[in-house]
């Protein structure tokens, strides 16, 4: 199966199990947050949301749940810093989908935007929440020029679209001379921004990733001959301003010397930006690494330091417990575990590896009320995994109520804090 960007390239060729879904509701007054699952087995696409129990940590399936994604395959999903949207990448509709979130946690859609390219693998924020970035796999062909797909593959691109303030509404795309989007290269995976919201830096495989293990796919695209036979990460500096601490952006620029290399035979899958602004890591699902740079002048990268992961790694993420230390934690698709590091040197200090109670995760959360309850998407195993962190050692101990039932294959999870949207929907 084609995993670039946690397994978004994904056909619809698996049979549909279906599966009980827990409908139990916890007590108000100990939900902390409430998570939202993308899973892509069903047709249309499914979102499951759940309440967070703050005192066992255990997921609690909303009732409604699960709800449509409003398109097929969905991949990808991402909340609003206030905690009154949530936005829906599905793949195979070249669709964002934008749903509010009710002070119980239900979603009820509100808009439907096409992609200027095709099949979106990933999305992201600015830290303000004013504008979403949107990563397609595949660019606008030129005109009179055939489109780009796994027969015609061509270069990916990133978008920028300005949210609407008041009702969360995605405006058009940011163009540049005549074009609405920027080029990347090759089968891109993932995009992060810098906290401070100044860089966009995406991860183009230029290849694709392909694991052993069920579902497969039909075809997998060959590597276009003006891709580079190495995987890259491209950087652009987020032109614009920022007043009272909400920003506006006016477009991309790319960075001197971009995309940058990590050596031969790279495949950079997940990528994460350091809250200190200064580092950025990379998983490479080829090589089995954790690649660390440096972030320099004008958002140049500096590759500081490789260090080993589980087989396959995917998804990355930095937990900030304060003054007990900083983490990062990586998931490895094919081993079924975590890779633990500190980041209280710098640069990443190898821990443990765990067992991700996941036997395929994919993408991963920290709760966003406390930071010691953690989510993987299971894509292989139809769940979602549960993990407490330990913020003194960083070390991760399987929740006992753990796993928790999806629509099917799970791809990402996203969150927001409870009680959702103050506006009361």
């Amino acid at each position: 199966m084609k995993l670039s960007q946690l397994a978004k390239r994904l056909l619809a060729v698996a049979s549909t199990v279906g599966l009980a879904l827990l409908i139990t509701s916890c007590g108000a007054s100990n939900t902390i947050d409430f998570i939202y699952v993308t899973a892509n087995q069903q047709d249309p696409g499914k979102i499951n949301a759940y309440q967070v129990d703050s005192v066992s940590g255990a997921l609690y399936q909303i009732p409604d749940s699960p709800y449509s994604s409003g398109g097929r395959n969905p991949v990808y999903d991402v909340t609003t810093p206030n905690g009154n949207f949530l936005y829906v990448a599905n793949h195979d509709d070249n669709t964002i989908v934008e749903f509010a979130i009710g002070i119980d946690g239900k979603l009820y859609p509100l808009q439907t935007v096409n992609t200027p390219g095709t099949e979106p693998v990933a999305l992201a924020m600015n830290p303000s929440g004013t504008y979403l970035y949107v990563l397609d796999y595949y660019a606008p062909a030129a005109p009179g020029q055939a489109s780009y797909t796994d027969l015609n593959p061509g270069p990916g691109a990133v978008m920028v679209m300005p949210i609407d303030q008041k009702n969360g509404h995605l405006g058009a795309a940011l163009t540049v001379g005549t074009a609405n989007y920027w080029d990347v290269q090759c089968f891109p995976t993932n995009l992060a921004v810098t906290p401070d919201g100044g860089y966009l830096y995406v991860t183009n495989t230029n290849s694709v990733v392909v694991t052993s293990s069920p579902p497969v796919t039909g075809t997998v695209p060959t590597r276009p001959t003006a891709c580079p036979d190495s995987g890259t990460v491209s950087g652009f500096k987020v032109d614009g301003t920022t007043t009272g601490g909400a920003q506006t952006v006016t477009g991309l620029t790319p960075i001197a010397g971009s995309p940058f290399g990590a050596g031969a035979g790279a495949g950079p899958t997940g990528i994460i930006a350091d809250p200190d602004n200064a580092a950025l890591y990379v998983t490479d699902g080829i090589r089995n690494l954790l690649d660390t740079y440096t972030i320099g002048s004008g958002g140049v990268l500096s590759l500081a330091s490789q260090v080993a992961t589980g087989t396959m790694p995917m998804g990355a993420l930095v937990v900030n417990t304060g003054s007990t230390g900083k983490y990062l934690y990586v998931t490895n698709y094919q081993d079924g575990s975590i890779s633990s590091y500190s980041l209280n040197t710098g640069t990443p200090v190898p821990l443990t590896t765990t067992s991700s109670g996941a036997s395929g995760p994919l993408c991963l959360l920290v709760d966003p009320e406390t930071s010691r309850l953690m989510y993987i998407a299971d894509y292989t195993g139809n769940q979602v995994g549960g993990l407490l962190l330990d913020p003194t050692t960083g070390g991760l101990i399987t929740n006992m109520n753990q796993p928790y039932p999806t629509a099917g294959q799970p791809t990402c999870v996203a969150g927001v804090a409870h009680p959702g949207n103050p506006q009361g929907l």
